[in-house]
């Protein structure tokens, strides 16, 4: 009895509804390794990885999802290998249990090429900055976490809450 043609070669078509549930499988396992990561509507199992990296690096447990897509996009944009770094990043940290306090310092020790992820990571969610040099765009000003973080007691003079020259007039 011959084997079928496709099994030989091993060209057989893509099947949707395996790559859809192997997707699924994938984000429900990636939200799984950070608890509060459920709570995060995800569009695929990198974004999900990014995510839930976000949200340990960044000490929150929830962050904005339109803020975090816009930064995903950006960060892959520079770097196409990002996603896959992302989830060997995650992977790594589930496995060897490392507190996040940790890591960097673990990772620049052991000259680990994942070493800058976090840092760009972390860059994009305070300064809502990505890329160096002349590539460097800003994605969030007054809704990055580092206005976030003393919103609450500080609104500093730099960001203008108003329309354009709003900041030109004089106080009543």
């Amino acid at each position: 009895m011959d084997a079928p043609d496709d099994l030989v070669h091993g060209s057989s078509p893509p099947n949707a509804a395996r790559r859809g549930l192997l997707v699924g499988l994938l984000s429900a396992y990636t939200a799984s390794l950070i608890p509060w990561a459920l709570a995060q509507p995800v569009a695929s199992a990198e974004r999900g990885a990014f995510v839930a990296l976000s949200s340990l690096l960044a000490g929150r447990q929830a962050l904005d999802t339109v803020l975090a897509t816009r930064l995903y996009d950006a960060l892959t944009a520079d770097d196409p290998g990002f996603p896959a770094a992302t989830k060997a990043l995650l992977t790594l940290i589930n496995e060897r249990k490392i507190d996040p306090l940790q890591l960097q310092q673990l990772l620049d020790s052991e000259k680990s090429p994942l070493a800058a992820l976090p840092r760009k990571i972390v860059t994009a969610w305070y300064m809502g900055i990505v890329g160096n040099g002349d590539k460097a765009r800003c994605l969030a000003y007054e809704h990055a976490l580092n206005a976030g973080v003393v919103e609450d007691v500080l609104k500093p003079p730099t960001y203008s809450y108003g329309v354009y020259a709003s900041w030109e007039k004089k106080p009543t």
